[in-house]
């Protein structure tokens, strides 16, 4: 696996795939920011508006639907998705 981006731009929704996606390991920051953000108690605003690039003022519902699918994903990469990347050897 290559470096991932530091400030990628997202899709809408986060995958929901039960394995690693190419889409996850190009935002592996973008997971790391949005857990930091929710351990410094970070509004959901602020976060999707800098990290997700989606301003929640001019698109309210686009906005939270990405910050949740995201925070989701980040989450289950802390508890399932890590595993290919040290199984693979992929974080070197």
């Amino acid at each position: 696996m290559q470096t991932p981006p530091i400030d990628p731009e997202v899709a809408e929704l986060a995958p929901t795939d039960p394995a690693l996606t190419p889409y996850d390991e190009e935002h592996l920051v973008t997971y790391l920011r949005l857990l930091d953000a929710e351990a410094e108690g970070a509004d959901w605003k602020e976060v999707a508006r800098i990290v997700l690039h989606i301003d929640p003022n001019r698109e309210p519902a686009r906005a939270r639907n990405a910050f949740e699918s995201h925070l989701a994903r980040a989450k289950w990469m802390t508890e399932r998705g890590h595993s290919r990347l040290l199984r693979d050897g992929a974080l070197k």
